[in-house]
């Protein structure tokens, strides 16, 4: 679904990414996998359009997208759920819901907001309360959700787990699970990197703006080196 080849990337005349190749099929859920400053974040706004890529490509179901408008991404079916969440928070739930719906999706809008809903129960009887007015764990329900409106085809979620209680982080990733399990892809870019690599089908490690690691989550899981540099061990 999505191939990244060959990928320089960065912010005004500094560049962060150095030749990344990643790729994701359908179905899958994709890690990508490293500490604060990596570059994970360059790469999901290189892929979404918000920035154009310095060298290299970007293909979604084939099409080449690098450099192009966020806007036609979104309308191809390429949903980024962006870190921090960025509700709008003086509108209510259900309202960030239907702005979700406002380039792809609109004319399910009310099938989505039943679906989301089943997806996230709790919403559900707060829809009428002002998002910014949630805590950490249900904005970030209302995000993926907002994400879900525009009816993905790959939905890359950023950081879904920061700022979460550990017990809410375990919550968040059995949903995403669920999720995919419905038969969405799912990009997944995290710090948490042994709780993704147990939810994950393959993963890539990014260190320094350069792939450093790749392969099936189960393996990177037992690799040493990976242990070592996230877990001290």
């Amino acid at each position: 679904m999505l191939e990244v080849i060959g990928l320089d990337a960065g912010y005004g005349h500094v560049q962060i990414l150095r030749n990344i190749d990643i790729n994701v099929k359908e179905g899958e859920i994709v890690a990508i996998l490293g500490s604060n400053g990596a570059g994970k974040s360059t790469l999901n706004n290189n892929i979404s359009g918000i920035y154009r890529p310095f060298a290299g490509h970007i293909r979604f179901l084939g099409k080449d997208i690098g450099g192009q408008a966020p806007k036609d991404i979104v309308s191809l079916g390429l949903v980024q759920v962006p870190e921090g969440r960025r509700l709008f928070p003086n509108l209510s739930i259900l309202e960030n819901l239907e702005v979700g719906s406002y380039r792809r999706g609109k004319a399910n809008r009310a099938r989505n907001i039943s679906r989301v809903l089943e997806i996230f129960p709790r919403l559900k009887e707060r829809l009428k309360q002002p998002a910014g007015t949630l805590s950490g764990g249900e904005q970030q329900m209302v995000a993926i959700s907002r994400g879900l409106m525009a009816e993905p085809k790959l939905l890359i979620l950023d950081e879904p787990s920061l700022g979460l209680s550990p017990l809410l982080v375990e919550q968040m990733f059995d949903l995403i699970k669920k999720i995919n399990d419905d038969g969405l892809s799912i990009v997944l870019v995290e710090q948490n990197v042994m709780q993704s690599l147990r939810l994950a089908d393959r993963a890539y490690v990014i260190e320094n703006g350069v792939v450093t690691l790749s392969g099936n989550a189960e393996d990177l899981f037992e690799n040493d080196q990976l242990k070592k540099s996230y877990l001290g061990i």
